[in-house]
């Protein structure tokens, strides 16, 4: 009878929720006044005005309209995405640079903002590799061309050099309409291209270089994570594995967990300052080989978190070995400007493959990576980059022309930094002299504080660090008592996250546990930058000194 009588008000255009109902009809809807549900399947044949019913009362409503969502009779308003319905992969992804100890640092920095009581004044963020956040200045050459480039008015100021004024000119006639508020190409700005491709040639020494094999990219992450897409495929033991080096730069891990592929590690050597031995890559890919289908080798060098720099033996090893397993390169070379110690230089992988001659220039396939983010520049807002493509399957590449289409374009101001790194001013121009001087300046302070890293850190009994090679990273290791390891246990966390989050706490320096980027089981590191200034990072250094002598004392 019940039921009935709800069909029955329904129809009449009542809510079956309300004893005395209001039907408003301006927006042609029918409104219960009682509960306010609009039934927008009941049309209104007026234009204004409005019935009032008695009936039901607005508890027994209430019950009715819950006994009817139990029926299914009333659409349910819960939410449509939530954890249980999102992406599964989404929820896989980690990216450690910016987990938790950053959050909780973010947290520090609001309550000394309002006046809470640290044993600290500041926050010192030596979590990640932003250059400028850290107090690097920029380049006088590329923001004074980027400043024209933005505001092409300034092309009249006489306080900007002829070549900045030159060089804004020839990008600005590039872009559409004259401004680099316009979309470019896909793969990126034509003329950027060819100097991109011309930069190369120099560097390996006259390889040549086709502007049609370079894409321009937001950042160097944006071209690896492109290139992953079109590699990870199949199922089951079917679907592509990825060798990664571990420690790994989270961005590989990120990227594969959200691309479902299978993650394969293979292991650098600590004890020789995180060298890659072509063993341990034939261990990694023999075992993954049970699982799934090694199909890429990624490698950083210089390296992320580790600072090691590749011998050219080793990078000969390398090739040799995704030869003959048929494995494609992805090189990520953006720290190649970063090194510092004696008796290491940066050859790239293309110089390499191509002075081994055609049996593995003519058929190793590889993807090689550049940004504007770090070297000297750091100018890491702007996601300015590179990727290069070696012996790509035509089809493969058209696919890939199709994919970066999507996203429109890279940043044209990144492309348009992108182009000032790989063509800066020329001797005799008048911005070379302040550019050398510069650049010059900033590496070598680099190089500095990179020595006194090591030397610092290697005073502290319990902390051994190896040379910083090159990069902008220290991942020292450090020993923790066994009863910190099981309060750690206890607490849910890693034990080198419980060291991270301590320091944090009470000395206001943010480092990233070394568990964030992989490590051996039963060994414990952390992740620093060497970028705050030398007066900066000898505090923070001594502050680590004293607190790891604090931390071993209290958990001994």
């Amino acid at each position: 009878m019940l039921l009935r009588r709800i069909i029955w008000v329904v129809a009449r255009g009542r809510s079956p929720l309300c004893d005395s109902a209001t039907v408003i009809y301006p927006t042609r809807q029918l409104k219960c006044a009682g509960c306010g549900m609009v039934n927008p399947s009941l049309q209104s044949p007026h234009s204004s005005s409005s019935r009032t019913f008695s009936g039901l009362s607005t508890t027994r409503c209430g019950l009715i309209y819950r006994k009817m969502s139990e029926n299914g009779a009333v659409p349910r308003r819960g939410k449509v995405l939530t954890l249980d319905t999102m992406n599964a992969s989404v929820k896989k992804v980690e990216y450690a640079v910016r987990g938790p100890i950053v959050q909780r640092a973010v947290q520090i920095e609001k309550e000394l903002k309002e006046g809470v009581k640290k044993p600290f004044d500041e926050v010192i963020k030596a979590n990640i590799g932003d250059a400028h956040a850290m107090g690097q200045r920029p380049i006088t050459f590329f923001r004074q061309v980027l400043a024209l480039c933005t505001y092409p008015e300034l092309l009249d100021d006489n306080t900007f050099p002829e070549d900045t004024k030159n060089r804004a000119r020839r990008i600005l006639q590039a872009c559409g309409g004259n401004s680099i508020g316009a979309y470019s190409a896909s793969q990126g700005i034509e003329c950027i291209r060819q100097d991109v491709a011309r930069y190369i040639e120099r560097r390996d020494g006259g390889i040549p270089s086709d502007p049609d094999n370079i894409y321009l990219s937001t950042g160097a992450s944006d071209g690896i994570v492109t290139i992953l897409k079109l590699l990870v495929a199949g199922e089951g033991r079917t679907r592509t594995g990825v060798m990664i080096s571990i420690p790994q730069y989270p961005l590989y891990s990120a990227a594969l967990a959200e691309l479902g592929a299978v993650q394969i590690n293979y292991y650098l050597n600590e004890e020789k300052c995180w060298s890659l031995d072509i063993s341990e890559l034939k261990r990694a890919v023999e075992a993954a080989r049970q699982h799934c289908n090694p199909r890429v080798l990624c490698i950083i060098n210089p390296g992320n978190p580790t600072g090691q720099v590749q011998s050219r033996q080793c990078i000969e090893d390398v090739i040799r070995f995704a030869a003959k397993e048929g494995l494609f390169l992805m090189a990520d070379e953006v720290y190649q400007d970063n090194v510092y110690a004696e008796g290491c230089q940066f050859h790239s992988f293309k110089k390499v493959l191509f002075e081994m001659g055609p049996e593995y220039s003519s058929t190793v396939e590889l993807a090689s990576f550049h940004s504007t983010s770090k070297c000297y520049m750091g100018e890491c807002g702007f996601r300015g980059g590179y990727m290069e493509v070696i012996n790509m399957d035509p089809d493969v590449k058209a696919q890939l022309t199709k994919l970066v289409s999507v996203r429109l374009c890279p940043p044209v101001p990144g492309q348009a930094l992108m182009d000032l790194v790989v063509n800066p001013p020329q001797p005799g121009e008048p911005s070379y002299a302040t550019f050398i001087k510069e650049r010059t300046a900033t590496l070598r302070a680099l190089a500095e504080k990179a020595k006194m890293t090591e030397e610092i850190l290697n005073t502290v009994p319990g902390i051994s660090c190896n040379p910083v090679q090159g990069a902008m990273y220290s991942f020292p290791r450090i020993s923790l008592p066994e009863r910190a390891v099981q309060e750690a246990k206890a607490k849910g966390v890693a034990p080198d996250m419980f060291y991270c989050m301590k320091l944090l706490e009470e000395t206001g320096i943010c480092l990233v546990p070394g568990s964030g980027f992989g490590q051996k089981d039963g060994t414990f590191h952390f992740r620093m930058t060497i970028l705050p200034s030398a007066d900066k990072l000898k505090v923070l250094l001594n502050k680590v000194k004293e607190f790891h002598q604090r931390f071993t004392q209290q958990y001994s």
